[in-house]
């Protein structure tokens, strides 16, 4: 190899890590977003004179437009670029953000956040994606998604402990304005750094009804999990949207396997790995978003914990995916085939769970919620490393963009279905464990409703460590990609390069 031509891949080669900060960036935005208004809401809510019937909108109206639109997002990353998508994404979220901060009104709320959900729809998939076509070296691609993991998993924690922090120390629209930054110096460093691979665009022409027929089923869903949580399972509406939703996703699924250029070939998800990806982190994600949400009341509610302080509570949490994502899973994963490392890491975070499920009143941070949450976080981040790699790879370069489309929808509809679901059971459970002692009730009226609080939280973890097991047997009987050795050769199958 000539002197001009190792220069050249040394610069290709740090030009993909530079490119690397600006989408890591970019993903902890998105994923920033998720959680860090929900600690401002109650101050939003006062200040603009938002009802508490109307005030899930701030939540639901970011949920719906993503999840609603990443796919769509992401079949516009392969058709425009990745690069385009993403500064385009970025921007578009940048302006949505100024919007939320500047809201005088809660429609006004209610419209930012809906921008933001869609611009995030398209940002998300190209980023990811971006990743799949830049690192295609095995030990690259490895240490890539385990930083990229590490944000997509801790930066929901982060975003607790950001909220917290502006909320109370600044004011609730900084929770808002603080993306814009973050934004124009992502957008920047991609204008100049990224360097997508040429001919790895999908310029096939759109598919409108897959495009309409999507929209709708995961609009529906979504929505329909969200209304259920408020209104209940057996309400019309909740039974109408959930029906709807399966309707039109299987209208949807026989479209797709007949028109010529489908909006997402079936061949992306009838591969057995990234099939099995896809459902094991919805599975997952059902147990860890519910979670999220009753740790964050029992924390604040329970044990009298201020925004900030519950914020930093879940640090631990953030250290241990730190951990697993970027030292155990790149070390693991070219060592033990992929299934393994993704099903212990389920079963460590079910481990977490188990230790949370023992929460009382008086239960001590230090000895029951600090290991849980280390724990879960481990777990967790052992799971999203090689996730993020399996759900991309092997996946022809025209279709990297919804493919990465797929992580972001199993992860919204996962979350949709656990914060509804985990907080049914929670609620029913505490209203019959009230009933039961409703002598005692009578005479300690906040202390009884207080242990059957904790009790309905308790009962909902058992759920969730049920779905933790479960994703780790699907993992398993389906996943079945081997580990790759040092050298970058596959052990086990061939681990196909994306075309450059």
């Amino acid at each position: 190899m000539s002197q001009t031509a190792v220069t050249a891949a040394g610069e290709a080669h740090s030009r993909r890590w530079r490119a690397l900060v600006f989408i890591a960036l970019a993903q902890l935005i998105v994923v920033l977003d998720a959680t860090i208004v929900n600690i401002a809401l109650p101050s939003a809510q006062q200040e603009l004179g938002i009802s508490d019937g109307d005030r899930q909108w701030v939540v639901t109206a970011y949920a719906l437009a993503f999840g609603g639109l990443v796919l769509f997002g992401g079949r516009v990353a392969d058709l425009w670029g990745r690069k385009r998508a993403f500064v385009i994404g970025l921007i578009g979220f940048a302006a949505a953000s100024a919007l939320g901060g500047a809201a005088t009104t809660g429609t006004l709320m209610f419209g930012a956040r809906a921008l933001q959900g869609a611009f995030g729809a398209l940002l998300a998939p190209a980023a990811l994606s971006l990743l799949a076509v830049m690192f295609t070296d095995a030990k690259e691609r490895a240490k890539a998604f385990g930083i990229y993991g590490a944000i997509a998993g801790g930066g929901s924690a982060v975003g607790f402990i950001l909220g917290g922090a502006l909320t109370e120390y600044l004011d609730w629209r900084w929770t808002f304005f603080v993306n814009i930054p973050f934004a124009i110096v992502a957008a920047a460093g991609a204008h100049f750094v990224v360097r997508e691979p040429a001919g790895s665009r999908n310029r096939s022409p759109l598919d409108i009804p897959g495009v309409v027929l999507s929209i709708l089923a995961l609009t529906s869903l979504v929505y329909g999990f969200n209304h259920a949580e408020s209104h209940g399972w057996g309400d019309p509406t909740t039974i109408c949207l959930l029906g709807g939703s399966v309707v039109l996703l299987l209208a949807f699924v026989l479209t797709e396997a007949r028109v010529k250029a489908p909006l997402l070939p079936l061949r992306v998800i009838t591969d057995r790995n990234r099939g099995g990806v896809y459902l094991s982190l919805a599975i997952a994600v059902v147990a860890i978003f519910g979670t999220f949400l009753f740790l964050t009341y029992y924390l604040q509610v329970v044990k009298g914990y201020s925004p900030i302080r519950s914020g930093f509570c879940f640090l631990p949490m953030v250290a241990g995916m730190m951990v697993g994502s970027t030292q155990l899973g790149p070390r693991l994963m070219t060592r033990v085939p992929a299934r393994f490392l993704m099903g212990a890491g389920f079963l460590v975070a079910a481990t977490g769970m188990f230790l949370l499920a023992q929460l009382e009143i008086g239960s001590s941070y230090a000895s029951t919620v600090l290991p849980a949450l280390a724990l879960l976080g481990l777990g967790m981040g052992m799971t999203f490393m090689p996730a993020m790699s399996l759900a991309t790879l092997g996946v022809e370069p025209r279709d990297a963009g919804v493919a990465s489309a797929m992580v972001n929808t199993s992860q919204q509809v996962g979350g949709a279905i656990g914060t509804a679901l985990l907080n049914t059971i929670a609620t029913s459970v505490t209203t019959s464990y009230v009933h039961e002692h409703r002598t005692d009730a009578a005479t300690k009226p906040e202390l009884v409703h207080l242990q059957g609080v904790v009790h309905g939280y308790s009962t909902a973890i058992w759920f969730a460590i049920g779905m933790l097991v479960l994703a780790a047997l699907v993992v398993l009987s389906l996943v079945d990609v081997g580990r790759v050795d040092h050298e970058g050769a596959e052990n086990e199958i061939a681990v196909p390069a994306l075309a450059h």
